[in-house]
C-alpha cells in the first residue's frame, strides 16, 4: 500500500526534528512551512491519508554542555526549548499531526529496537576511533573539511571549513557502523530513483559524495563522556550516537517496530542542506542495514542569510519568527518565506523586502482586486453576477475576436492562463518548487487586475441592458479568477484565503482542489456560484504593512 500511487495512498511528510539547545529561528520555520504547505496542498487534493511530523532532538553533548552553562539539568532545558518550538510552530499555523521528542519513552524503545536490528544484521562492530570531533555539529570531520586558525596568543586550533566551529581531537572505543559496505546499494537506490533527492543539484552532490571515500561511521560515544542520551542495549558503557537516535524519529512517529509497515517507506523528508549527508547517505544506509527501505523522497532547501550575512548569535542577527509574525502578520510572513525562498540557493532576508513583497502582492494586487470587484458601487446587489456568452463568446483562436463580443484577445489570454493555473501549481508543488507556484499565481493576479482596469466597469451605464450584461460578465470573470486564487493559496496563506473564499460565499466543501473548475459558463456549463449572494464584507483583505526602521 505504501508504494501505491493515486487516491487513498498514505504519506508521511516530515520536518527535521529541531535541536533543543536554543530557541527557533526563521531557518527552522522555513523547513516547517515548506512541509506544511506540501501537506496542506496534498490534503486539498484529497490524495489519501497523510501525516505531518515535527519535534525536537534532545540528546547529545551540545545539549549536555548548554544545560551545564545555563545552570540547569538537560531534561529541564529540553522541556523549555521544546515548548518554544511547539509554540512557534503552532503560531505559524503549521498543521503537524505528530510532535515527537527524542526523550519520550516510545522513541527510546524504537531506537533500542533499531540498534538491535543493526546488530542482528551484522552491521555493527566495536573498534577504536580517533579523529576531529565537532560538538556543535555532533560529528567527526575529515582533515579535508578543516581549516587552521590561531587564537589571540598565536596558538593554532582547527575549525570546520563549512561552519567555522572549533573541533577537538577525540580518541575513544566506540561501536562502528559498516557504512563502507553500502556504497553500491546507495548508488543503485539513487540510480533507480532519480527523484529520491530534490532539487537535482543536491541529488548530484550526493552522487559525488558516493564517489569519495566512505569510511565506517562511529555510532556510539563513551558513556563517561556523554551521559545525556540513549544507552546502547547490553552495553551500559556506551551511549548511542545522537544522529542515529535522531534519525529514528521518522520511524517512531509511525509506530516502529510494530505498526510502521502501514506508512513506511512512503515518507518525504524536508531537510536543510546542512544535514543532507545525514539524511541522504547515513539514514538510507542505516535503514538498509536494519532491513528497511529508504524514504521515498528527501526534499532539500538552502539557508536564509540576513542582509547577505550568515545568521549567527555572535553577529546578533538571528531572526525571531514570533516577532516577525507580530510585525508582518502570520500569513504575510508565511507568504514571504514561501514566495522568496528558492530551495536550490541561499536567500536573503531583510525587513524592506518583506514589506515590499507582501504589500505589492497581497495587500495591493490580491486585496485591491477583491475590494474593487465586490464594492457596492460596482456590484450593488452584492451577488455573484451572471456571465453573458454573447459578451464573451467561446473562441478557438484568440486573434479572431473582432466583432464577436466585448472581450479582447488579452481577455482570452487571461482565461487560458487562469484555466491552466491549478495544474501548473500542482506540478510545481510536486516538484518542490512552491516559490514558482506562487510566482504563477501572482502573475495571474496581475493579469486579472489588468482585465478589470482595462474595461473600467465603473464607467459602464447600468441602465443600458447591453452594458449591464457586460458589467456583470466582467465581475463574474473577476470573481471566478479570485475564487481560483483563493483556493490555490490555501496551503500558503490559510487565514487570508479563508477570508477571501468566505467573501465569495464559497462553502467549505467547495474549496478542494480535485473538483476545482474555472469559468464553466465560458464552456457552456452551469456555474454553481452564479446568482449566489456574496458572503459578509469583512473589510480590507490584507492591511498594508509599514516599513519599520530596525536593526536586522
Amino acid at each position: 500500500a505504501s508504494t501505491a500511487t493515486g487516491p487513498g495512498r498514505r504519506l508521511l511528510l516530515s520536518t527535521p526534528i529541531f535541536y533543543a539547545n536554543g530557541p527557533p529561528h526563521i531557518g527552522h520555520l522555513y523547513s516547517a512551512l515548506l512541509a506544511d504547505a506540501l501537506y496542506r496542498h496534498r490534503a486539498l487534493r484529497g490524495a489519501g491519508p497523510g501525516r505531518l511530523s515535527t519535534g525536537t532532538d534532545e540528546h547529545g553533548l551540545k545539549i549536555q554542555q548548554a544545560a551545564a552553562a545555563a545552570g540547569t539539568a538537560p531534561p529541564e532545558l529540553c522541556e523549555r526549548v521544546s515548548g518554544l518550538f511547539r509554540e512557534a510552530l503552532a503560531q505559524a499555523a503549521v498543521s503537524f499531526t505528530d510532535f515527537i521528542r527524542t526523550s519520550e519513552p516510545r522513541h527510546q524503545r524504537a531506537v533500542q529496537h533499531f540498534w538491535g536490528a543493526l546488530q542482528d544484521g551484522g552491521a555493527l562492530y566495536k573498534g577504536s576511533y580517533e579523529g576531529w570531533y565537532c560538538t556543535p555539529e555532533e560529528c567527526f570531520l575529515p582533515e579535508s573539511q578543516l581549516a587552521e586558525h590561531r587564537d589571540a596568543q598565536g596558538r593554532p586550533y582547527k575549525v570546520s571549513l563549512e561552519t567555522g566551529h572549533q573541533v577537538h581531537w577525540t580518541k575513544e572505543e566506540n561501536y562502528m557502523f559498516r557504512l563502507s559496505a553500502f556504497r553500491d546499494p546507495l548508488r543503485m537506490w539513487l540510480q533507480d530513483n532519480p527523484k529520491a533527492i530534490s532539487p537535482d543539484p543536491f541529488y548530484q552532490r550526493v552522487l559525488h559524495w558516493l564517489e569519495e571515500d566512505l569510511p565506517d561511521l562511529s555510532v556510539s560515544r563513551e558513556r563517561s563522556r556523554l551521559q545525556w542520551g540513549i544507552p546502547v542495549p547490553s552495553d551500559p558503557t556506551q551511549t548511542i550516537y545522537v544522529w542515529v537516535d535522531a534519525l529514528v524519529n521518522y520511524l517512531s512517529v509511525v509506530g516502529y517496530p510494530e505498526r510502521h509497515g502501514e506508512w513506511w517507506p512512503a515518507a518525504h523528508h524536508v531537510v536543510g542542506k546542512d544535514i543532507l549527508k545525514f539524511h541522504a547517505i547515513y539514514w538510507p544506509a542505516l535503514l538498509m542495514a536494519a532491513g528497511l527501505a529508504p524514504p521515498e523522497r528527501i526534499l532539500v532547501h538552502s539557508h536564509w542569510t540576513v542582509r547577505g550575512q550568515k545568521m549567527s548569535k555572535s553577529l546578533g542577527n538571528v531572526i525571531d519568527p514570533l516577532s516577525c509574525m507580530g510585525q508582518y502578520t502570520l500569513d504575510g510572513f508565511r507568504y514571504f518565506l514561501l514566495r522568496q525562498g528558492v530551495p536550490e540557493r541561499d536567500c536573503d532576508y531583510y525587513n524592506e523586502k518583506v514589506v515590499k513583497v507582501v504589500n505589492s502582492e497581497l495587500a495591493d494586487a490580491l486585496g485591491g482586486l477583491l475590494n474593487r470587484s465586490t464594492a457596492l458601487s460596482i456590484n450593488p446587489s452584492n451577488t455573484y453576477p451572471c456571465f453573458s456568452e454573447s459578451c464573451f463568446p467561446k473562441v478557438w483562436d484568440h486573434s479572431q475576436t473582432n466583432g464577436m463580443g466585448r472581450a479582447s484577445a488579452e481577455d482570452y489570454e487571461l482565461v487560458t492562463s487562469v484555466a491552466s493555473l491549478p495544474l501548473q501549481v500542482a506540478s510545481y508543488f510536486e516538484g518542490f518548487q512552491i516559490y514558482k507556484a506562487l510566482e504563477c499565481i501572482a502573475l495571474c493576479v496581475r493579469q486579472t487586475n489588468g482585465f478589470f482596469q482595462r474595461h473600467r466597469p465603473w464607467k459602464l451605464d447600468r441602465k443600458d441592458p447591453g452594458e449591464q450584461l457586460w458589467l456583470d460578465t466582467i465581475i463574474h470573470v473577476t470573481l471566478e479568477c479570485l475564487r481560483v486564487f483563493g483556493t490555490l493559496l490555501q496551503p500558503v496563506i490559510p487565514h487570508t484565503a479563508d477570508r477571501l473564499l468566505s467573501r465569495l460565499a464559497v462553502e467549505p466543501e467547495e474549496r478542494g482542489l480535485s473538483g476545482l473548475t474555472f469559468l464553466p459558463r465560458y464552456s457552456g456549463k452551469p456555474c454553481p456560484f452564479e446568482g449566489r449572494q456574496l458572503g459578509p464584507d469583512t473589510g480590507v483583505l490584507f492591511h498594508r504593512l509599514e516599513t519599520t526602521r530596525q536593526r536586522q
